[in-house]
Order: structure tokens, then C-alpha cells, then sequence
């Protein structure tokens, strides 16, 4: 959603108010949907907490701004830049909590460090002008949406190497040792 977000952007660089208000709300739905979803297949108890705080935010996020459609540019960048701050502290507290290995710690650290000087960056200059605005949102939602695609594949393989061990000593514990 996040790469798809972006490009959107990208492609679409006359996108009014409105319309980026609109889509801004279906990419924060859509991803907090998903991870709030995702959150109740995880295996551990602290990636399940972390996938439910980044889906509730997503989802707040989200509900608030269809609920606002006619909010104001200025006051749509303040959410947008609240939101991305909010999402890179959660990025960067699951790094280190989360048992990823060093590549996707630092891919999930930089993500989270992306999303907070963003947030800072829209919170500090929110008046920047639209063209560059939108290029820093695209930035943003390309740079997140490949670095959460490079950990998920990542975490997959992980999963899988787990469960190989886990059911390798399981069939280790079921033969028994030949006796002499």
C-alpha cells in the first residue's frame, strides 16, 4: 500500500487537497487494517503488540480523516507529519524489540528514522510549497513501503528457518537412539 501510495503521487503531481486527503485516508485505513489483521497470525506476544499499536494508529488515522475530508492543506500536512512521526517511533522501538536479524533491524530502524525527520520536516516547514511537499510524501511512503517489504520477506524466512528447527528437534525427540 505504501509503494503503491507513493507512486500514485508520483504519477499523479497536480493531485488537489481533496483528492490527496482521500488517498492519504485509504493508504492509513488500508495499512492499519492490515496490520491490525496481521497482528492476531503472529508468534510472539510483542510483535502481535506492536502490529496492534502501528494497525490502531493506522486505522485512527485513517477514520479521522474521512470523517474530515474538507480539512485544509496546512492541517493535512500537520496530520500526515503526525502520523509519520508517530509510526517511526513505533518502527524504531519494534526494531529492537522484535527478534529480527541485523539487516532487519537496521532496514526497520531506517524506516522509523525516515518516518520521524519527515514528520519533523513537515512540522517545521509546513509552508515548503505543495510540489515538494508531495515529493516528500512519495519519499516517505517508497521508502517505508520497500523497507516493510524487505522485513516481511526477511521475517518470513525466518519463520521458515524456525519451524525447521523446531520440527527437527520435535523428530529428533521421536527417534530414539540405538542402544549397543
Amino acid at each position: 500500500a505504501s509503494v503503491v501510495f507513493g507512486v500514485m503521487i508520483l504519477v499523479w503531481p497536480g493531485i488537489s487537497v481533496y483528492a490527496l486527503t482521500i488517498l492519504f485516508g485509504a493508504y492509513t485505513l488500508t495499512t492499519g487494517i492490515l496490520e491490525f489483521g496481521t497482528a492476531f497470525t503472529a508468534q510472539g506476544k510483542e510483535e502481535r503488540a506492536w502490529l496492534i499499536l502501528r494497525g490502531l494508529l493506522g486505522i485512527t488515522v485513517g477514520v479521522l480523516v474521512f470523517a474530515w475530508p474538507d480539512i485544509s492543506a496546512l492541517t493535512l500536512l500537520y496530520v500526515i507529519g503526525a502520523y509519520a512521526f508517530a509510526f517511526g517511533i513505533l518502527c524504531v522501538g519494534a526494531s529492537f524489540r522484535l527478534p529480527l536479524d541485523s539487516r532487519d533491524t537496521a532496514s526497520m530502524i531506517l524506516t522509523g528514522l525516515v518516518a520521524i525527520v519527515f514528520g519533523i520536516v513537515i512540522f517545521a516547514e509546513p509552508g515548503a510549497g505543495a510540489l515538494a511537499v508531495l515529493g516528500l510524501i512519495a519519499a516517505f511512503a517508497l521508502v517505508t513501503g520497500i523497507s516493510e517489504l524487505v522485513v516481511s520477506i526477511a521475517g518470513k524466512k525466518l519463520l521458515e528457518r524456525k519451524l525447521k528447527t523446531f520440527a527437527s528437534r520435535r523428530q529428533s525427540l521421536k527417534t530414539p537412539e540405538p542402544s549397543h
